[in-house]
Formats: C-alpha cells, structure tokens, sequence
C-alpha cells in the first residue's frame, strides 16, 4: 500500500506490482495530472472470456484544458508473448471495448503502458 497526495481519489494505493507502485508516484510527481484512481475490483468490463478489470483511470491536462480520460493498462511489459494468453486476450477485448465506446469530442481512451511517460506520449 502505498500512501498517496492529493491527485489520487484515495488516500492510499494498493498496487500490485512493482510497476503499478512506480506508476502511481509518477502519477502524483507529474503537474498534467489532474486527478487518478486505481481502478477498484469491481469494476470491471465483461469480455467473452471473463470480466476484465483494468488498472487505472487517469484525467491528464493538456494546453490547459482537461482533455484526455484514460483508462490505463499498466504491466512490467508491453509485449503480448509476455503476457499469459487468456490474460492478452483479456486486454485486447478491453481495448476494444473503449475503442467501440470513443464517441464525441473527448471520449476515454484505453492505454498500455509501462510507465507515466507511454501515457504521456499519446496525449
């Protein structure tokens, strides 16, 4: 558990790996973060192999408008190989998922990253 400022809808994050620990203090170091919340387990997005439940939900401000509502995939890799194959798959279906739901001007955006700096890069 890792306690957390005042960008984290919570007081503390529980992570669960060493990556989602280094994500969430690049998250409360950076000033384009608005606010962010580890995704709770419940929620969750049903996929044909299972209910996929994603990592994190971040509001970034970008030339000073809030502009971006991400739903980031944090893992230590982002090559599909290393991943087990029902967890990838799990993770395609997800970006699908927000794919199918990006409507209007600023819809949610589904990211994999490995760190701040990939979520950065597709604001």
């Amino acid at each position: 558990m890792l306690k957390v400022g005042e960008r984290s809808v919570y007081e503390h994050v529980v992570y669960q790996s060493d990556t989602e620990k280094s994500f969430a203090e690049q998250l409360e170091k950076n000033e384009a973060i608005k606010i962010y919340a580890k995704l709770p387990a419940w929620f969750k997005v049903p996929t044909p192999l299972g209910t996929y439940n994603p990592d994190w939900a971040v509001l970034v401000e970008k030339d000073g408008t809030e502009r971006l509502y991400f739903v980031v995939e944090t893992k230590s890799s982002l090559f599909t190989d290393d991943l087990r194959d029902r967890e990838s798959a799990k993770i395609k279906c997800g970006e699908a998922h927000f794919d199918a739901l990006a409507v209007g001007d600023n819809p949610a955006r589904f990211v994999k990253a490995t760190n701040l700096n990939d979520v950065m890069a597709k604001c």
